[in-house]
């Protein structure tokens, strides 16, 4: 699984240019799941983007987590993170999961994140999305989980 996660003052994603889900403040996560992902680790991914110090503190050090400041998740499913760029001039996403596992998968992290409390809107699973946002920082940070580890 790799997530990419953004720090944003304000995210949206629209489909067909009416806007299906929106925040303000929080992280925007894009999501590929890969074929070996498991129920476990989408568990463990939350657990980490939950918890993770992205957010400032009162002397704008990064000491202060998701649920800290009281923030939002913008989920999109994105296979194309998977994307495998070593041959040829076109991608390859050989790498990422099925449909029907890809979205089961993110639904579990959709709904574990509202289980934590925190407000999480979505996208729509397999449509042509646009996604707006304002990225605070810029903060951009890469999460990999594989085999039950998360780095």
């Amino acid at each position: 699984m790799r997530i990419v996660l953004q720090r944003v003052t304000r995210a949206s994603v629209s489909v067909d240019g009416e806007i299906v889900g929106s925040i303000e403040g929080g992280l925007l996560i894009l999501i590929g799941i890969e074929p070996s992902d498991t129920v476990e680790d989408t568990l463990r991914a939350v657990d980490k983007v939950a918890n993770l110090r992205v957010f400032g503190d009162t002397e704008g050090q990064m000491n202060r987590s998701l649920l800290d400041v009281g923030g939002s998740a913008l989920v999109v499913s994105q296979f194309t993170l998977l994307g495998d760029l070593g041959k040829g001039r076109r991608p390859s996403f050989t790498g990422a999961a099925p449909p029907d596992q890809a979205e089961s998968l993110v639904g579990r992290i959709v709904d574990a994140l509202r289980q934590t409390g925190i407000p999480t809107e979505t996208g729509v699973f397999g449509a042509r999305m646009e996604v707006q946002l304002v990225n605070d920082g810029p903060v951009t940070l890469v999460l990999e989980v594989r085999n039950g580890r998360v780095s």
